[in-house]
């Protein structure tokens, strides 16, 4: 092999601050970044997949949900991992979009995404009982928290304007 980029980087272990479920959509990645900073994620193991926590709501295959889930029990294994946040985003392919999916109704996406939000959360918390699960909905205008319950049939209502 020829080195083409010379870096250095640190050989020991971490412990993960949070493991993150995301879609492979970048157009939120600053934003998220710098969100992740603000609640005190500096080391996150990054799971990044199609539609993000949708895999643990309402994949398209079962075979989905459970990579996910090995993901996440790996990164617990290897990093000490306790917390997970679930992330969903507006204009996502994965949901239909914006436009196809929800006709152009912001509104009713944000509330579907809230539901997913509680569903993957309830999902993860039989999988893997004794996580600390937070759930955010991002779309254009910033970073929505879910206020997850641990009753996905009484999802509470996302406050967006």
């Amino acid at each position: 092999m020829k080195k083409v980029f010379h870096f250095d980087a640190p050989r020991a272990r971490y412990l993960c601050d949070a493991a993150v479920l995301w879609c492979f959509d970048n157009r939120f990645d600053v934003g998220f970044a710098k969100f992740l900073k603000r609640i005190g994620v500096a080391h996150a193991d990054p799971i990044k997949v199609a539609g993000g926590a949708k895999c643990l709501a309402s994949p398209e295959q079962e075979s989905d949900r459970e990579f996910v889930l090995e993901q996440i029990r790996k990164s617990m294994q290897l990093h000490g991992t306790k917390r997970v946040i679930l992330m969903v985003h507006s204009d996502c392919g994965a949901y239909g979009v914006l436009d196809g999916g929800f006709h152009g109704d912001s509104r009713a996406e944000a509330v579907h995404h809230e539901q997913e939000l509680q569903r993957a959360a309830a999902c993860l918390s039989r999988a893997i009982p004794g996580l600390e699960i937070q759930g955010y909905f991002v779309d254009f205008e910033g970073i929505w928290d879910a206020e997850l319950t641990s009753d996905p049939s009484e999802p509470k209502d996302l406050a967006i304007a």
